[in-house]
């Protein structure tokens, strides 16, 4: 009768794939880390999506006096032309999160394709491409950057084109090795019988195992890109007429905003990249404390072992 009674009770609703979402959703709810970049990124997000209901005014109407300092109607006070610097703030959060995610996407996706292909090609493709890699890694990032976009015409264009350049090779390098470790698997061993292509192997077959560490290379990489981004454009690299945080920032700098007294108009955007770069940064450091036990905080791994020493044996 005992056996009856466990056959037909309902296993539980967390047990098997169905239940593996249910899970990871409440291990990032109860993530500190992952509940704070993803409140950061979402009102990110939402300033980005609708600026218009936040900003006062539009963002390059010279219609105020300038220099003002920060007040009721000018929370950030004004530009020396007389613009609202909370509106450009706000709406230059869009441009900047489209960058961003744009460049981690694109850059992503070529690691995926450089480290995965040359895992699981092997031979002369490997050697090239590890050879190609190697080069783009002991490069110096911030004077190639600054090479490439001064031979290319400033713009949002020309800057997805050199992050994209710049950013892709460490992480190809660490898909690489994760490729490597998959390569002589059954599965893999199977599809190359059933002769299916290399392409199709790598994209339907490798790719999807590596779910987690791609993830883990669009945070890191959205980290760095929000960074370099703003520090091409401080350099007077980019495009002083399109609303970016780094523009603000390279605008405020030749007004000499700190030196008038104007600081917030400088000090604005730089508070918004350190934010928006701790959001990705937060989500990151809180999926690999997610997906590696070791790294967990040392208090719920303790709480962990004192839940299982309470348990019935």
């Amino acid at each position: 009768m005992a056996v009856t009674e466990i056959a037909l009770t309902d296993p539980p609703s967390d047990v098997g794939v169905n239940g593996a979402p249910r899970r990871f959703i409440r291990a990032v709810l109860g993530n500190r880390k992952a509940v704070a970049g993803g409140v950061i990124l979402l009102v990110m997000v939402l300033v980005a999506a609708f600026p218009g209901l936040i900003a006062p005014d539009k963002p390059q109407a010279p219609i105020y006096p300038a220099n003002q300092g920060p007040s009721g109607a000018h929370l950030l006070g004004t530009t020396n032309l007389g613009q609202d610097v909370f509106s450009q703030l706000i709406y230059s959060t869009r441009l900047t999160l489209v960058v961003t995610l744009v460049v981690s996407s694109i850059a992503t996706f070529l690691s995926m394709m450089v480290g995965v292909s040359s895992a699981y090609l092997g031979g002369v493709t490997d050697r090239v491409l590890t050879v190609v890699t190697d080069v783009f890694l002991i490069l110096p990032v911030l004077p190639l950057l600054i090479l490439l976009a001064a031979y290319l015409p400033p713009g949002v264009t020309s800057l997805i084109i050199v992050l994209c350049i710049t950013s892709w090779a460490f992480q190809a390098r660490q898909l690489r090795s994760q490729g490597l470790s998959v390569r002589n698997r059954d599965f893999l061993v199977a599809a190359r019988v059933r002769g299916e292509r290399p392409l199709y192997i790598i994209l339907v077959e490798i790719v999807p195992t590596m779910t987690s560490l791609l993830a883990a290379s669009f945070l890191a990489l959205s980290v760095y890109v929000v960074g370099f981004a703003a520090s091409l454009q401080f350099l007077g690299l980019g495009n002083s007429g399109e609303l970016m945080w780094g523009t603000m920032l390279y605008n405020a700098q030749q007004a000499s905003a700190l030196e008038t007294g104007n600081a917030w108009w400088a000090l604005a955007p730089g508070a918004a990249v350190a934010i928006l770069g701790t959001g990705f940064a937060l989500v990151n450091y809180a999926f690999d404390e997610i997906g590696n036990p070791a790294l967990r905080p040392i208090r719920k791994q303790r709480a962990s072992r004192r839940r299982r020493d309470r348990a019935p044996s």
